[in-house]
């Protein structure tokens, strides 16, 4: 690769890099039951989303409010494969950074509901 780098680097980086993120939203659609969940979620709540908001930022509230779900679920499902890949027995910071990802998706999703009432009432 170019200057040592693995991925090297300008638009061929770029390319890699989009192929990566592909090959992540594949692996996430396919093993991850919560990551179609909210897919599903994402692709009815955001055509509501551009409907019910007044505004361009109110549009850009409630559809990105969706996003962040999908990106939290996505991060935890990366804490969650790398704990896994550690090993199967049970350990209290593997078991605490399960936890903590499954917190950060709770708190995702909750900030939907609080920004969707704050924008919509």
């Amino acid at each position: 690769m170019e200057d040592g780098k693995p991925n090297g680097t300008g638009v061929g980086r770029i390319y890699r890099a989009m192929l990566c993120s592909v090959l992540g939203f594949k692996a996430a659609f396919k093993y991850e039951a919560a990551f179609r969940q909210e897919l599903l979620l994402f692709v009815v709540m955001v055509p509501a989303g551009l409907w019910l908001g007044t505004s361009g930022v109110d549009r850009a509230l409630l559809v990105s409010s969706l996003f962040l779900v999908l990106i939290v679920e996505v991060l935890n499902s990366a804490v969650e494969a790398v704990v896994d890949r550690i090993g199967p027995e049970r350990h209290e910071l593997a078991g605490r950074a399960k936890d903590f990802g499954s917190a950060a998706v709770f708190l995702a999703l909750t900030n939907v509901g609080v920004v969707w009432l704050l924008v919509l009432l």
